[in-house]
């Protein structure tokens, strides 16, 4: 069993190397002027041998997507499906899923945002329908906390979305690793930053 096992975990390895050596490739060159011949050289591979696991360059780009989107999407669903908790703590621990994973992965979410627009239109536009999903589920929780007097009833929701992804987005513009700041200070700061937004109170520390 632990020979099947080591086999069948062996191409999801060499999957995750394809995907880090892409990363690397299109953050310190950008994607326009990265080859695939320079991903294959990151991974010390032929290029043929990397055509078994794309068929394009947008191939590499989207499946950096595609994965990006799907641990956001995972943050969401955590969020989601606990009914035990109000609108605004589903947003706050769904915010601090995301400044997290931002933080965690900054060439990837530079890359996502740097170079979304070039992917093909039928990939953009499922990019597209599901950060709307995302956009939306953030307006219907807004509206839930208006409802219970948490948000102002005189704001709009939509716009207060707006202003929060934008704080969550311009993250991989200023932060640096190297810049001597904690990650979980980061993280805690954005997400206090971002409902202070929305609610116009003070955010306390978790556990606080």
């Amino acid at each position: 069993m632990a020979v099947a096992r080591a086999d069948t975990d062996r191409p999801r390895r060499r999957d995750v190397e394809v995907l880090a050596a892409a990363t690397k490739v299109f953050y310190e060159r950008g994607y326009a002027d990265a080859t695939v011949q320079d991903v294959a050289d990151e991974l010390g591979i032929l290029k043929g041998s990397l055509y078994y696991y794309i068929k394009t360059k947008e191939d590499l780009l989207f499946r950096l997507l595609d994965e990006a989107h799907e641990h956001v999407e995972t943050v969401r669903r955590e969020a989601a499906v606990r009914d035990d908790l109000p609108p605004l703590e589903k947003l706050t621990r769904y915010v601090r899923g995301q400044v997290a994973y931002s933080v965690a992965n900054l060439p990837r979410v530079a890359i996502y945002y740097q170079d979304v627009d070039r992917l093909s239109a039928p990939r953009l536009r499922d990019i597209h329908r599901r950060r709307k999903a995302h956009e939306v589920w953030v307006v219907d929780l807004i509206r839930l906390a208006q409802e219970r007097g948490e948000v102002g009833a005189d704001l709009d929701p939509e716009l207060l979305a707006n202003c929060m992804f934008g704080a969550l987005i311009w993250l991989y513009r200023w932060h640096r690793p190297d810049s001597g700041k904690a990650p979980e200070d980061v993280v805690d700061h954005v997400t206090r930053y971002a409902l202070a937004g929305i609610t116009g109170a003070a955010v306390p520390r978790p556990g606080g």
